[in-house]
């Protein structure tokens, strides 16, 4: 008896140590492209033990089983971001369509760096160096790999603000988040308010802001607003999307505003930048909120000029050189987010049916030369899989080549030149 009050105990001890925070985590399935990144890599390497097989091709194998990778949440009660979560981990099964959705990914980043921040020069605890904010923040440490995320705090009027030169008539912007303690009861009016402001003070000013909303019972749409004519909420429901780990890209065009959540398009306003207003700001304002259950944490600011037609670019000039195709750390697994440069890659060779290409690798500093070498060689392959794989392009007009960290185009000391010496450069031959 004795022996069974004591197994009854222990069972109900055991669950009451579980948190919300570790409830939500064993549901926090990835993404299918990031299972889909999985099977990328793996299939690299084995090209690189075997130099056979083709590194798409466990892609399109819908029965393959992969395991989500670990990740865990540090609780608001320990400091510096120390964690107090187990680690779980689950099968998922691979979904398909992912690689075909993101094969139509239109989004073209820049090819002019302004800024990255992955906070990897600043310390746990502490707010990022490149940012200014009026409100609070800190950097914490989410899962093993060492991957720092500033959690942000909500409020009215409580800006985040990334250093930035001014900003010109063309750029991108892109960004991961990680979305905590949202559920049925989260606000419909939980949203994270980003846009672009005429000035750099701790107000809007003029500007064009989009309302991204974490609201899970109804999908509420996104709020766009330019302080004029536009005033309005788009329907689109990303309730899934911001439940694990959404890619957040932006392009503005001059006076065109754009914006896709992972693989999907959902603000597209030709004008909403005012004629009279010139932007020069990038902010984020945090808002409904609950302080201290629902948190919000942002990483991997990319803020990059240009977001010209890389197919006009290729036909005419012949050449052309981007890092905007990302790459897994340390590994040639292609990004999905990176398919939009591929296929306009893809589309400018279909269009010049004579033209072949080199596709050559480049790598910053970490880690050794012979390490970085093969690593650039096994990337530009993987660029030449997906166009051979994904768009049907003949191999026989692709050719590959890794240059390791032997080209910088800046200085490998600091993260935003070591994000500018990893890039892939394509060259008509």
């Amino acid at each position: 008896m004795k022996t069974t009050v004591l197994i009854i105990i222990g069972l109900f001890l055991f669950g009451s140590i579980e948190t919300t925070e570790a409830q939500l985590l064993r549901k926090l399935k990835k993404r299918a492209e990031e299972a889909a990144k999985e099977t990328i890599l793996q299939k690299v390497e084995e090209k690189a033990a075997e130099k056979t097989g083709t590194i798409m091709d466990t892609i399109l194998d819908a029965d393959k089983k992969l395991k989500k990778k670990k990740k865990s949440i540090p609780s608001e009660n320990h400091e510096n971001g120390s964690e107090d979560n187990d680690l779980y981990e689950d099968e998922e099964t691979l979904d398909t369509s992912s690689l075909e959705v993101y094969s139509k990914f239109d989004f073209v980043p820049g090819d002019t760096l302004l800024l990255f921040d992955d906070f990897s020069e600043d310390y746990i605890g502490d707010f990022p160096s490149k940012w200014n904010t009026n409100g609070s923040g800190e950097l914490v440490e989410i899962g093993n790999n060492g991957d720092k995320w500033l959690q942000m705090r909500p409020g009215y009027n409580i800006f985040y603000i990334p250093d930035l030169p001014n900003l010109p008539e063309d750029y991108t912007i892109e960004f991961d988040l990680l979305a905590d303690g949202i559920d049925q009861k989260t606000s419909s009016t939980a949203v994270l308010r980003v846009g672009v402001s005429d000035n750099n003070s701790f107000t809007w000013g003029n500007r064009a802001t989009v309302d991204i909303p974490f609201c899970q019972y109804a999908p509420v749409g996104f709020f766009v607003r330019n302080g004029g004519d536009i005033n309005t909420s788009i329907q689109g429901d990303i309730r899934e999307n911001v439940l694990y780990q959404p890619h957040i890209s932006i392009a503005v065009n001059k006076q065109r505003f754009r914006l896709w959540v992972d693989e999907g398009k959902y603000v597209d306003i030709p004008r909403m930048i005012p004629s009279n207003t010139k932007p020069t700001t990038l902010k984020f304002e945090l808002l409904q909120f609950k302080d201290g259950k629902e948190r919000l944490f942002i990483r991997n600011l990319k803020v990059v000029e240009g977001g010209v037609d890389l197919r006009k670019q290729l036909i005419e000039k012949g050449r052309f050189s981007t890092n905007g195709i990302l790459f897994d750390s340390g590994s040639a697994t292609i990004q999905p987010q990176s398919y939009g440069i591929i296929r306009q890659i893809s589309q400018a060779l279909q269009q010049d049916e004579s033209m072949h290409l080199n596709i050559i690798g480049h790598t910053d500093a970490d880690g050794s030369e012979e390490t970085n070498l093969i690593l650039s060689k096994n990337r530009a392959e993987s660029v030449k899989e997906a166009l051979i794989k994904v768009y049907n392009i003949s191999g026989e007009r692709l050719e590959t080549e890794g240059k390791g960290e032997s080209q910088p185009v800046a200085d490998n000391s600091t993260t935003q030149g070591k994000a500018k010496n990893r890039r892939v450069e394509f060259i008509k031959i």
